[in-house]
């Protein structure tokens, strides 16, 4: 099966082919690291994590690279503010951003270079851009890149750039998306930027943003790379910006594929942290959120459509991971775990689910998919009717299910042998209606970190949260 992927750079969707055979880097778009990390930056780790997943699963070895951007205009302002070190506030809330990719079952790059790790390859970058007429000194010594020397400027965003584009220059990290504009590469060192600054050829200064992703994408995956990924703020100027300053360097294509999530919207209004509009992860567990069920509900509608999110949300998202934990309790309580691997084989509706991943990672339909086999199986469960072929297709689509949208923790639904020789005394008992000595079991199973559920298929355990 042949996977397309929808092409920004190209505007449609294309058969996706790597640089080297099976072999695909990959960058994605990291964290600037001045505060929390809000849902709707998850919606686009999220979708990076399943794409990563997918490709993997699909047979590629995959080299993954996100940046931690930790100097730029948002760290200084927030270290001077309070009064802290740089260096402490960004690991602070770059230790935080870790945790919350671990609870979310995000699986960790290859690497995560930091912007202030990459200044030597910056500097080596700019001087280059210099010296081949795409970037100009100030007299502040301050470096802009000239966009009317790079003729593909705009391609990418789709921005008509030609020559009476007026040719004014932009200091800030981020500006208005319909500008474009000579954008600063070096910034040259104010009063304002406190103790942050580093030598370079042009005076004492710190690099613009866009320059930071270059060279760390550059230094760690090479002149041209696979897919390049963010969300569709991202696109202009920052994705065109680095397009500019990476090919202007090397002469050469800088990345194949451009993917982009749409935003997540809460009151009609993009989640972000300039507006105020947005929920931490830490406030959504804090509230009851499960992270299989965030996982679903960012992963229901396709990434490049615009989501809703609330917290009225929680309660639907709950109720579809309790409904694939069951599936997945069920098909383990039947053996499933034990299957000789010959009967391992995919149902035919695995291979309809894998072709909805494979148009474009059309995960809606996927899930649609997913859920009717579901009810299918349970139907078969309940009638008792599940021999150990149609138990081992159903076990295998569930793993490669669950390998790539990672919803149910699989360690929390397999129980030591321990706790089920207890399971075995209490359904004796209450098999006897003996409920004094049923209650006390159950005591004994809670001590062992365990909750025993009773339920029409019987008794059911979790491992309890601590």
């Amino acid at each position: 099966m042949s996977l397309y992927l929808y092409n920004t750079a190209a505007k449609k969707k294309q058969l996706f082919k790597t640089i080297k055979e099976k072999n695909v880097r990959l960058y994605t778009c990291g964290p600037t690291v001045y505060d929390y990390s809000h849902i709707g930056n998850f919606r686009t780790f999220i979708f990076q994590d399943v794409l990563k997943k997918w490709l993997i699963l699909s047979g590629y070895k995959v080299k993954h690279v996100m940046n931690i951007t930790d100097v730029d205009d948002k760290t200084i302002k927030r270290s001077i503010d309070e009064g802290i070190p740089l260096k402490d506030l960004t690991t602070y809330y770059e230790q935080r951003f870790f945790e919350d990719l671990d609870w979310l079952k995000i699986a960790k790059a290859d690497f995560y270079p930091r912007a202030t790790d990459s200044i030597s390859k910056i500097v080596e970058m700019i001087s280059a851009l210099i010296s081949k007429k795409y970037a100009y000194v100030e007299k502040d010594g301050s470096v802009y890149f000239k966009i009317k020397n790079f003729k593909k400027y705009g391609e990418l965003s789709g921005l008509p750039i030609n020559n009476s584009t007026k040719s004014a220059r932009v200091l800030t990290d981020e500006y208005d998306k319909d500008s474009p504009q000579d954008f600063v590469l070096w910034k040259s060192y104010k009063k304002s930027d406190g103790i942050t600054f580093w030598e370079s050829p042009w005076g004492k200064g710190r690099p613009g943003w866009h320059i930071e992703c270059s060279a760390m994408s550059i230094g760690y995956l090479g002149e041209s790379f696979d897919i390049h990924c963010g969300g569709v703020d991202n696109i202009f100027p920052h994705h065109e910006n680095e397009i500019a300053q990476s090919e202007g360097f090397t002469g050469k294509k800088f990345v194949n594929f451009w993917l982009h999530s749409e935003h997540l919207m809460m009151d009609k209004a993009k989640m972000s942290k300039s507006s105020k509009n947005f929920f931490t992860i830490e406030y959504l567990k804090e509230y009851g959120f499960k992270a299989g069920a965030l996982r679903y509900l960012l992963l229901c509608g396709h990434y490049r459509h615009k989501l809703k999110f609330s917290l009225k949300s929680m309660l639907k998202g709950n109720r579809v991971l309790e409904k694939i934990e069951n599936f997945s309790f069920r098909l383990i309580d039947k053996g499933a775990m034990g299957l000789d691997k010959k009967l391992l084989k995919e149902p035919e509706d695995c291979k309809i689910f894998k072709n909805h991943m494979n148009n474009d990672l059309d995960t809606p339909k996927a899930l649609a998919v997913f859920f009717s086999y579901i009810k299918k199986v349970n139907k078969s469960l309940d009638d008792n009717n599940l021999n150990k072929v149609a138990l081992g297709r159903a076990w295998t689509f569930f793993s490669i299910f669950n390998d790539v949208f990672s919803m149910v923790d699989l360690n929390e639904l397999i129980v030591p042998s321990s706790i089920n020789n207890l399971l075995a005394l209490r359904k004796k008992a209450r098999a006897k209606k003996d409920w004094k000595a049923s209650d006390e079991i159950r005591n004994l199973i809670k001590e062992e970190g365990y909750d025993v559920e009773d339920s029409v298929d019987g008794q059911r355990v979790k491992k309890i949260k601590i």
